[in-house]
């Protein structure tokens, strides 16, 4: 794991958060993207080296929605930038984590990625991510 790359947070309404973080955050949201795959829309703000990316589910299948139906808005997980995802994602495996991801797929801000389950994580959803080459 080289660094936290972004805390993911979920949120109801991206119209209504993206106003509030920036404010907060005393910076302006730098991109916002779908990802079709996972039913969500992102915004993301760069704080130092590390992110904040909003999450707002855009279906009600999608693992969003159904974290806002059971917890409510909030913290939702932790990103790890990673070297190499596909060893990684090996380690983790050998190390005893389960995976949401046993292969990594694309997801927001030109990464690719893959979840661990919280059960194998103390509760924690964590993601690993590997920025896509060029």
């Amino acid at each position: 794991m080289k660094r936290i790359e972004h805390l993911g947070i979920a949120v109801k309404n991206l119209e209504e958060a993206i106003p509030m973080y920036e404010a907060l955050l005393n910076t302006t949201c730098y991109k916002r993207e779908g990802v079709a795959s996972e039913g969500v829309m992102t915004a993301f703000f760069q704080i130092g080296e590390s992110k904040i990316e909003l999450l707002e589910a855009t279906n009600e299948a999608s693992p969003i929605a159904k974290f806002l139906s059971k917890n409510g808005p909030g913290f939702h997980h932790v990103a790890f930038e990673v070297e190499n995802i596909e060893s990684e994602i090996s380690r983790l495996q050998l190390a005893g984590f389960q995976l949401i991801h046993e292969v990594a797929k694309d997801g927001a801000d030109n990464k690719r990625i893959a979840f661990l389950h919280p059960k194998s994580t103390a509760s924690l959803l964590v993601e690993i991510c590997q920025e896509k080459s060029a």
